[in-house]
């Protein structure tokens, strides 16, 4: 609210195929208001499905960028800020990676999209690591699942979430591993951010985290590929994707993989 009574909005419109992306609409206009009734997000002020809009009231503060995430003070307000969400209520509609990348990746080769050709050869991985992480799973939370730097708003005493397209109730681990990657921290950032999140992290809730970076990073790389093919947006869609794919392929290759693997079913 300004000093003359006038409410600060933000209005999203929303353009683009958002099936083609899995995105549900009337589900991240409630999520938002949900995260909002947690305490971290904006409050919905209109919906306007006919009109593809989204009003929401405007936080202060400043969008985070990867480099924010040195300072410790920002990692704490992020870490709390996700538990704020996570405990807050449940949210409509669930995410799972695993389902989501399958869709995807029937989306790439059903419209004839690009695809890397070695895309397929981690597919035995990729089930591993499913394998892995259901033999020892974790109770689901709201999650944003999105958790970019800019969607982190920070006014220096706490940090707001924004941005619930790809929200739905998830593996908080998930949430973390994918800041993690997305924020491209160091592995020693990595480790704060967790303990930070659960005070006092287990082998496992570490190893979890890992994996669950992997899983965003072989997921949504395929985000990249379809947005480069459909998108109207003027962006290297596609070299997005491959940053992603890249980390994937540098883990699922890597010598770190079976141990991550044997830690997350640790109690």
């Amino acid at each position: 609210m300004t000093d003359d009574g006038e409410l600060d909005l933000v209005v999203r419109w929303s353009q683009g195929d958002a099936a083609l992306l899995g995105i549900d609409r009337d589900a991240e206009a409630a999520n938002t208001a949900a995260a909002a009734e947690a305490g971290v997000g904006a409050e919905v002020v209109e919906y306007r499905p006919d009109l593809s809009m989204l009003a929401i009231t405007f936080l202060p503060g400043e969008a985070l960028v990867d480099a924010s995430f040195a300072d410790p003070g920002v990692l704490v307000r992020a870490a709390d800020a996700c538990r704020r969400l996570h405990a807050g209520p449940r949210f409509t509609g669930d995410f799972d990676m695993f389902r989501r990348q399958a869709v995807y990746l029937r989306t790439v080769r059903e419209n004839g999209y690009w695809l890397p050709a070695g895309y397929d050869d981690h597919a035995a991985a990729w089930e591993g690591v499913r394998r892995a992480l259901a033999a020892a799973p974790r109770a689901t939370v709201p999650c944003n699942n999105d958790l970019l730097a800019a969607n982190f708003i920070d006014d220096g005493r706490r940090a707001w979430l924004i941005d619930y397209e790809y929200s739905g109730n998830n593996d908080p681990c998930f949430e973390l591993g994918n800041t993690a990657t997305e924020c491209n921290l160091a592995p020693e950032q990595v480790d704060a951010y967790v303990e930070c999140y659960f005070g006092a992290p287990t082998c496992a809730d570490l190893a979890r985290v890992r994996l669950q970076m992997l899983c965003s990073e072989y997921g949504w790389s395929l985000w990249g590929f379809i947005q480069a093919a459909a998108s109207p947006i003027e962006y290297d869609f596609r070299g997005w994707g491959m940053e992603r794919y890249e980390k994937a392929v540098a883990t699922f290759r890597g010598p770190l993989l079976t141990r991550l693997l044997e830690d997350v079913a640790r109690a």
